[in-house]
């Protein structure tokens, strides 16, 4: 029914507004039958033969929608201001959230149906901005100096400083990927794979000796 009846009505059978919902049977008169339409019923979920009025696909985009994701929070090393080096790591990791790696859950409802979504990033492909890419089934790690040499979780080695970059920097592009599960109340489930993405930059040069 839409409206819903209201909370006081005894269509509710002791229930309360969002806890299922009141269907009305919508039968034509069938003649010799008595058989009459505007009978109205409670339910937990939508009872069989409900006439297909919520879209459940559409539902669990709009779930989707209300995680709110957004591209990596990037974090890399070294950090903005600073300058890498040829021939050493460059380290790369997203600084994680919710909305930036997950888990993330989020539910959307309409017409006594509610969908349930969760969600997770499953990769980060980065773009190096000299023709390579990296991918990436994790996060990253943070660098911490106590690092030292050690090999980064996800990260790259440039081959020429970035002096002919626009801006004198490599541009980067963090792209991730989401795959994002979903129940509905009436039994559906499904899959959406979703990507988000975000930028940044980083300067390379050359580490220069100096002989006397």
């Amino acid at each position: 029914m839409s409206p819903q009846p209201d909370a006081s009505s005894t269509l509710w059978q002791g229930h309360k507004p969002g806890d299922g919902a009141v269907y009305a049977a919508e039968c034509p008169l069938i003649s010799g039958t008595g058989l009459a339409g505007g009978t109205a019923k409670w339910f937990q979920n939508p009872p069989p033969g409900f006439g297909g009025a919520v879209n459940v696909q559409a539902l669990a985009q709009q779930a989707v929608s209300q995680m709110a994701l957004v591209g990596p929070a990037v974090g890399i090393a070294p950090p903005p201001g600073s300058k890498g080096v040829v021939g050493l790591p460059v380290w790369l990791w997203d600084n994680v959230s919710p909305a930036t790696w997950g888990p993330n859950t989020a539910a959307a409802s309409a017409g006594g149906v509610t969908v349930t979504a969760t969600g997770s990033a499953t990769q980060i492909v980065w773009s190096m901005g000299d023709g390579s890419t990296v991918t990436c089934d994790n996060p990253g790690v943070a660098y911490q100096a106590s690092f030292g040499a050690q090999v980064p979780a996800c990260g790259h080695i440039y081959t020429a400083t970035s002096d002919k970059e626009p801006g004198g920097k490599y541009a980067i592009t963090a792209t991730s990927t989401w795959v994002v599960d979903w129940t509905a109340t009436t039994g559906q489930t499904g899959q959406i794979t979703v990507t988000r993405q975000s930028t940044s930059a980083v300067e390379i040069g050359e580490l220069r000796s100096v002989n006397n």
